[in-house]
């Protein structure tokens, strides 16, 4: 059985650092401090966290903090307000647990740092391709940004990003 999208979203929980940029936005916009975004502040709160909300989404978003929560939300409700919209806006980004996955399938030895010749066992194992010498060099030394003769984690995710 195949989960939909939505299901497999919906499995997921948000992230400290989805929290915390929750939590930042949540406090920029409560102006007097007082542990609550009136109704009016939601859209502003929303837009500066790079959500563009069609006027409709807005009006049902409105209605629901005046008819559930009497106009002001607390963090809790913002939180079930903003998480299936953070939810679904990186249901299709690759996470960090999945990149460090596949870094460990080029890492052969496990020490942190793909090498040369496990770049070429890994282009062989994994990819099929049996490349030339000076075609692998090229590849490290692209992706190589520090120029230790190594791909470290971080250097290989922006390789990644960079595709």
């Amino acid at each position: 059985m195949r989960l939909t999208q939505h299901q497999r979203m919906s499995d997921r929980k948000l992230m400290p650092e989805e929290l915390d940029e929750l939590q930042l936005a949540f406090k920029e916009f409560d102006y007097d401090q007082d542990g609550y975004l009136h109704y009016k502040d939601v859209a502003d709160c929303m837009r500066t966290m790079g959500y563009m909300p069609t006027e409709m989404e807005l009006i049902e978003i409105i209605q629901q903090i005046k008819m559930k929560w009497g106009g002001h939300v607390d963090f809790d409700d913002f939180c079930d307000l903003m998480g299936p919209r953070m939810l679904m806006e990186t249901a299709h980004m690759v996470g960090v647990r999945e990149l460090h996955c596949a870094f460990k399938q080029f890492d052969c030895n496990g020490d942190g740092r793909i090498s040369f010749e496990e770049l070429k066992e890994s282009m062989k194992t994994l990819l099929g391709e049996k490349l030339k010498k000076g075609e692998l060099e090229e590849i490290l030394s692209d992706i190589d940004l520090n120029g230790d003769g190594t791909v470290d984690f971080d250097e290989f995710v922006m390789m990644l990003s960079a595709r």
